[in-house]
């Protein structure tokens, strides 16, 4: 069955509803409760999985090596200690200490979300998680396993905890491990592997310390080293690599001048890179947008050149290991998407100058499709999150597209719009290459969403968005917005005139009403079980495969790609930031 798309969240710029908030915002962000859900029952495992291990070492390997050579390793620390090792285990015991766990994660917690001009929520809860989880595993193991501490001298008060395990070494794994992660992610240049290893030491000194001081058995630290790293592993998936968590769109930093009359909310110091296609960013046009950079204060913005080998990706990806603090694309949907692609997860801002000539993502976010007024409305806005898709196929790279990607009809179309048409008619172009590619033959296709049954259907074009509306004001997938979590599917199957005619009365209908439900009606004509004679069909989803029966033409944001059998598309939930306008266009 066709799948429902969720309450939609707060309106893009160009929405007919309110406008965006400013300011730092504190909404939740979507997907809180299932990552919620999934973080505590891998908890549960992990604390099932530490306390089997604890009454493992407690009981049946009691007697089995290397349980019962510990207390040798115990011994051999007592009889190396020295004043100088004492007072070095004591500062790296600290390092572990409740007190000094608490403080730092509180602190770099709220670094992360005060400091940057972007608040850090993510990482903040990565830390802050992590380190809590550990915490909350470690007492039902002190609580489960019964185990006496070494029969040496100990250096240290005996906590009433059980030996096993070590509280201090999960509690600094999940801290500086965590921070460690995170400047590994976030640093750049020749710093980054330095800061990354010095945290990563910090966990074995406390372990090393522990022992030392006669705390704990070696298999008490290494139970905390587990402890601590699966915390660190079970929250950094559900965080960053499973995308269900969803980061509101409306928020935005706290405003922050640029000089005198500077506009808030835009970058105020770091690099500024500019990729332009040369194609269509002529020399007065790169100055005209140099002026407006500079007005907001970004100084001696420089401007790369994309290339028919590389249409921007590679320039943006150079431009965030430079240390580029905004990412400014002068070019059409193709640039866009290829900078993206780059961009995907960065954090790093991106502004879109449309130059091209269909600019579907400029339009659907409501920015002027003049350059330099789109430019000067997106550096007076704030950073938005919006959706990706990526998507793969047999001979397609796996990618992201920002606005559209389909197969069939009008990848057909995008394939015989010459170039100069389009240079000197814009998108009508597409229009006249569309009366040539109508009698594209239908194609047959299996289409798989997410979770639900397999459907077999017949089709003239399947298209995949993450946004609606096309040239002229069309839109074609009225329920798709570009910051909900989903793409959004049409296919498109109209037999006959008749069928045509039908096809054009929804589409006219649906994007005329624009609506914008909690739940939308996928299917929005009647016919038989299998979708025949349905001539359009709306579908959400966030994992779609498409299989067909034969090679078709395929596009990729207005750019044609190779043909292909096989698409396989999934959503990127809130992965690019953009700078937009505050309110309506």
């Amino acid at each position: 069955m066709p799948t429902a798309a969720p309450e939609r969240p707060a309106e893009l710029p160009g929405e007919r509803p309110g406008t965006a908030r400013t300011g730092r915002s504190f909404s939740l962000p979507r997907g809180v409760g299932r990552t919620a859900a999934r973080i505590a029952a891998l908890t549960v495992c992990q604390g099932a999985l530490m306390v089997g291990f604890g009454l493992l070492i407690t009981g049946p390997a009691r007697g089995v090596w290397p349980i019962t050579v510990e207390d040798h390793v115990n011994e051999g620390f007592e009889r190396a200690r020295t004043g100088a090792f004492t007072t070095m285990s004591y500062l790296g015991s600290e390092a572990g200490d409740t007190l000094t766990v608490i403080t730092v994660t509180v602190l770099a917690c709220a670094g992360l979300i005060l400091i940057p001009r972007l608040p850090m929520w993510r990482q903040a809860s990565f830390l802050a998680v992590a380190v809590s989880l550990q915490s909350l595993v470690f007492l039902v193991i002190t609580e489960s396993v019964d185990r006496h501490r070494p029969e040496v001298h100990r250096l240290d008060p005996s906590p009433p905890t059980s030996s096993y395990t070590s509280g201090h070494t999960g509690a600094a794994t999940a801290l500086y491990g965590g921070l460690a992660v995170l400047a590994l992610s976030r640093l750049r240049g020749p710093w980054r592997r330095i800061v990354g290893g010095l945290l990563l030491l910090v966990p074995v000194v406390v372990a090393v310390a522990r022992l030392y001081r006669g705390m704990h058995h070696p298999t008490d630290v290494m139970g905390g080293l587990a402890n601590g790293s699966l915390s660190l592993l079970i929250v950094g998936r559900a965080l960053f690599t499973d995308g269900t968590v969803t980061a509101p769109v409306e928020a935005s930093p706290a405003p922050s001048a640029v000089g005198a009359g500077a506009p808030a909310g835009v970058p105020d110091r770091g690099r500024t890179a500019v990729i332009f296609n040369p194609t269509v960013t002529g020399a007065a046009d790169r100055e005209a947008l140099r002026e407006v950079l500079e007005s907001h204060g970004h100084r001696a913005p420089e401007f790369i050149e994309t290339t028919p080998e590389d249409p921007g990706t590679g320039q943006a990806a150079a431009a965030v290991r430079d240390g580029a603090r905004l990412v400014v694309v002068c070019g059409g949907d193709g640039t866009l998407r290829a900078a993206a692609d780059a961009l995907a997860g960065s954090d790093v801002p991106l502004a879109l100058v449309p130059c091209g000539t269909g600019n579907l993502l400029a339009r659907n976010l409501g920015l002027p499709l003049s350059p330099t007024a789109a430019l000067d409305a997106a550096l007076r806005g704030s950073p938005r999150r919006i959706d990706l898709g990526r998507i793969e196929g047999d001979g397609l790279a796996a990618t992201h597209f920002a606005a559209m990607s389909g197969a069939g009809l009008d990848a057909a179309i995008m394939e015989h719009t010459d170039d100069r048409a389009k240079s000197v008619l814009g998108w009508p172009a597409y229009v006249l290459a569309g009366v040539g590619a109508l009698r594209t033959p239908r194609m047959r296709l299996t289409v798989r969403l997410d979770d639900a049954p397999a459907l077999h259907r017949t089709a003239r074009m399947v298209l995949i968005g993450n946004v609606g509306t096309v040239q002229g004001g069309t839109t074609l997938l009225p329920a798709a917005r570009p910051d909900d979590g989903r793409l959004d599917l049409l296919i498109l199957d109209p037999r006959g005139v008749g069928g045509w005619m039908r096809a054009l009365a929804t589409l006219l209908r649906r994007g005329t009403k624009a609506p914008r439900p909690s739940a939308v009606d996928t299917v929005t004509a009647q016919g038989d079980d299998d979708g025949r004679g349905v001539p359009v069909e709306f579908f959400t989803f966030r994992r779609a495969e498409l299989s067909f029966g034969a090679p078709q033409s395929r596009e990729l944001d207005g750019d044609p790609v190779a043909p292909g059998r096989l698409l396989t598309a999934e959503v990127r939930p809130g992965a690019l930031t953009v700078l937009l306008p505050t309110g309506g266009a």
